[in-house]
Formats: structure tokens, C-alpha cells, sequence
């Protein structure tokens, strides 16, 4: 990780400069709908590239201009992917296996810039990164901390790495859709792993949570984090945000670092066990603080 990290709060920069560039927007699940949304909303052209065409009515209604047809968004300037997966990006990009080379980014101009916000692993990102540099095309990680709910009011987390000229470029994006913004070096690869590992702790955390809540996030443990998930915990309110088979996911790749690295994580390790039990007790659709009704089924309590 590099030593240098540069914050910056949305409220001191958001009025630096317009997004000029034309915004393709690929992957529209909760997440990405609402941030595309905000896009159109604070003025931005956007065209959103719809991968299941039953769902464009419903997204033009949100004002969105959408396309079944990846060709039309090959003179986007730039494109953001909120895709669930690796291979989801790998496939939108650069096309279908085995005969890669038909996805948007064989049509996309040189200097069009893929601003991946998804989270994938450390081994895709640094895939995608040099598959865009042979095209003479930038890259930019910028995977987010929050849920649908918080991208709706614009007030993600964004951890951002590339090269510093892609990042100028994308950072009016950053500056619409969230909060704050952490460039953290010119690795993509590096937002990614930060990413996952912050995943990887709000899992073993909601784990936590789920054995023993209120007290805890009444003293001690007062973060957002305890807080949000807390509360939905003790109000057993587990309607769909981040739901679980995500989240496991999520905390695989991070176990994978992990294991990459040597390190041990024994904590992680527990929730990742803990997710599958819950979808394996058909909670898949819950959202990850579900963990709490898991650790209650495990008391006997429910």
C-alpha cells in the first residue's frame, strides 16, 4: 500500500469544474442505478448500456438514456463499470471467452479511460489495466464504500488509484457521486485490495454484531458501520442491500489476498462461514447484516 494517501472532501472540490466528457454507465443494479442517476441529474451526458433489455423502460424512466447495444457507447469518453464480478467486467470489456476481443473496449477510442468502481480482485483489475494500456486506453479503480441508500444521497466513499492524469479526469465524477475521495496511488490493483479489505472487516464486524449489539454500539464501538448495521441487527430489518451471496463474494477474494500473502485471518475466515450458512438457510436475498440472524439461529434464539 502506498504511504501517501490524498483525502479529499467532496464538499471543497465539487464545484471545481463541470464533467464535460460524454459518461457511459455500464452495470445498473441498485448501486448503479442511483449513481448513474445522480450523474443525469447534475447535468452529465450519460448513456447507460443496459445488459437486460427488459429492464430499459424502467431505467429511462429514472431520466437515463439507455442502449441494449455495447457499439453505442463507443464514443463515450468515459465509461463506468458497476458490475457484480470479475467476469462480468472481463466479459463486458473484452468480449465473451473463447473469442475475446469483441467487448467495449476494442471500440472505445485511444485516451477513453474504463473507471471500474466495481469490486474485483487485485488479479482482474491488474488484468484489465494492462488489456486497456495495449489499446492506449486508461484505467481507474475506484471502488466505493456504502450502500444503495447512501449512493442515492451522494455520500460514498471513494478509493480511487490510477495515473494521475486519469484520475483528473474522472475526479468531477468522484465529486458528484460521493462524500469523499481517497486516491491512493497509481496502482489500480491498490483500491481494489483496500476495498476488499475493508469488506473483509465490516464482515467479521457484523459477525460480531450479531452476538452482541446494542450495548456495544451505545459505548464503545459508535462508527457507522456498528451504528447502521447495528441497528438493522436489533430491529431484525434485513431488506436487500448488500445482500449476502456479494458480500461472500467479497470476502472470498479478500481471504484469497490473504492466503497470497501469508497472512492469517482467522476472524474473516468465521464470517465467511457464517455467510454461507445463511445462504445455505436461504437468507441470499438478505442483506449481509443478516449475519446477526444467523448468529441468533446459531444461539437458538430464533
Amino acid at each position: 500500500m502506498h504511504d501517501h494517501i490524498d483525502s479529499r472532501a467532496a464538499a471543497g472540490v465539487q464545484k471545481r469544474r463541470p464533467v464535460e466528457e460524454r459518461i457511459g454507465f455500464i452495470g445498473l443494479g441498485r448501486m448503479g442505478a442511483a449513481m448513474a442517476t445522480n450523474l443525469v441529474q447534475a447535468g452529465c451526458d450519460v448513456r447507460a448500456y443496459v445488459r437486460r433489455p427488459e429492464r430499459i423502460k424502467e431505467l429511462a424512466a429514472l431520466g437515463l438514456d439507455t442502449t441494449a447495444e455495447v457499439a453505442d457507447l463507443f464514443d463515450c469518453e468515459i465509461v463506468v463499470s458497476m458490475l457484480p464480478d470479475d467476469k462480468a467486467v472481463r466479459d463486458v470489456m473484452f468480449g465473451l471467452e473463447p473469442r475475446p476481443g469483441n467487448g467495449l473496449a476494442s471500440g472505445l477510442m485511444p485516451g477513453a479511460i474504463h473507471l471500474s468502481m466495481s469490486t474485483i480482485s487485485t488479479a482482474a483489475s491488474s488484468a484489465i489495466d494492462s488489456g486497456h494500456a495495449k489499446l492506449d486506453q486508461g484505467y481507474v479503480a475506484a471502488p466505493v464504500f456504502g450502500n444503495p441508500d447512501a449512493a442515492a444521497a451522494r455520500q460514498l466513499y471513494i478509493v480511487a488509484a490510477g495515473s494521475g492524469y486519469y484520475i483528473e479526469r474522472c475526479q468531477p465524477i468522484f465529486d458528484i457521486l460521493g462524500q469523499r475521495t481517497f486516491v491512493v496511488g497509481p496502482e489500480p490493483a491498490t483500491a481494489n485490495l483496500i476495498k476488499l479489505a475493508g469488506n473483509a472487516l465490516t464482515a467479521a464486524t457484523l459477525e460480531m454484531l450479531g452476538e452482541v449489539v446494542e450495548i456495544l454500539t451505545e459505548t464503545m464501538y459508535g462508527s457507522r458501520v456498528h451504528k447502521i448495521y447495528g441497528g438493522k441487527i436489533v430491529a431484525q430489518h434485513y431488506e436487500p442491500g448488500f445482500v449476502l451471496p456479494l458480500a461472500l463474494k467479497d470476502v472470498r477474494l479478500a481471504l484469497a489476498e490473504a492466503e497470497a500473502a501469508g497472512v492469517p485471518m482467522p476472524s474473516v475466515r468465521i464470517a465467511r462461514d457464517r455467510l454461507m450458512a445463511g445462504i445455505a438457510r436461504g437468507y441470499a436475498g438478505l442483506d449481509w447484516s443478516a449475519l446477526g440472524r444467523v448468529a441468533a439461529d446459531e444461539a437458538g434464539l430464533t
